[in-house]
């Protein structure tokens, strides 16, 4: 069916001329409605752009939720860790405290004794060695910080274990005189008292009057009380890392073998059972087997009477 047809006449009332146009209407009425849906057009097309924008900011929240979560927890776990080296760190403080004199006397002990107390001295940093590169984004300082922790969580407890082997050879170090009295033979060469040949005295006799008390010179377990020949009534005790002392010559026992003892406990009285020519304490030290001048580790003050 054809279209419709209007003409609009345009005149000029001073020259009188006409202009006419011609227009068919189906066009223009095509047109009216495209520029009457065109605002409707583009208001949907902003509501479906800002509805995709919505749910894209709702799922970058999502997510941001999910890795703020994940790092609260991590930031959780690494406060726990360290808090845990904090109290590593406080633990060995109080731990590693020595009194110097006994020490002094650590240091003169055989270097087999303390390489079998303390150990080789392996590197304890090796698991905390880490390198500080290549960080893309907040997990990898994370993971990294936590790896760190853990390196130094294992390096403590590499060094506590040191200090408690250091602490048990401290408590094992035969470092106290064992009796009160005077020092009347030392270790070495010396004339025997009894037939006045020559002769190697093993270890050291301390005077004293009958029934004095005579003390244990370190953590140990007494391997033996009973008599044994030329030591007369006499105590073996055994420190570990193949240290032991042996008491001589003793009136009788306060101990009795298998027992535990600490540095300072009276184990005996001094006597003179055996080959002895008066009353005294024959006091001996061994480091794996051998003797060792006790003189050396004697760097504490004599025990008080009891």
């Amino acid at each position: 069916m054809p279209s419709k047809r209007y003409t609009i006449i345009v005149s000029d009332p001073i020259s009188g001329r006409e202009h006419r146009l011609s227009l068919a209407i189906r066009p223009v009425v095509i047109a009216g409605c495209v520029l009457l849906a065109l605002p409707v057009l583009v208001g949907i097309g902003a509501a479906w752009k800002a509805k995709a924008d919505v749910a894209d900011v709702l799922a970058r929240r999502e997510a941001l939720e999910v890795e703020n979560a994940s790092y609260r927890a991590a930031t959780e776990s690494l406060a726990g860790q360290i808090s845990s080296l904090q109290g590593a760190i406080a633990d060995l403080g109080a731990r590693s405290a020595l009194d110097p004199a006994l020490a002094k006397a650590m240091d003169k002990l055989p270097a087999l004794v303390k390489a079998r107390a303390i150990g080789t001295g392996a590197d304890v940093n090796r698991a905390a060695r880490t390198t500080l590169t290549s960080l893309a984004n907040p997990e990898d300082t994370f993971g990294l910080l936590r790896n760190l922790l853990e390196g130094l969580e294992t390096r403590l407890h590499a060094v506590r274990t040191t200090v408690e082997r250091r602490n048990a050879l401290a408590a094992a170090t035969p470092s106290i005189w064992p009796a009160r009295g005077w020092l009347t033979s030392p270790m070495g060469s010396r004339q025997d008292p009894i037939d006045g040949g020559s002769g190697f005295h093993a270890g050291l006799d301390i005077a004293g009057d009958k029934g004095q008390p005579v003390y244990a010179t370190a953590d140990g377990t007494v391997a033996t009380a009973g008599y044994q020949g030329a030591y007369g009534n006499s105590i073996v005790i055994a420190h570990g890392f193949g240290l032991e002392t042996r008491y001589g010559h003793l009136l009788n026992y306060s101990v009795k073998p298998g027992d535990k003892v600490t540095r300072g406990e009276v184990i005996g009285h001094v006597g003179a059972t055996g080959r002895a020519t008066g009353y005294h304490l024959h006091y001996e030290v061994h480091a794996n087997g051998r003797l060792l001048n006790p003189l050396q580790l004697l760097t504490q003050q004599r025990p008080r009477a009891q």
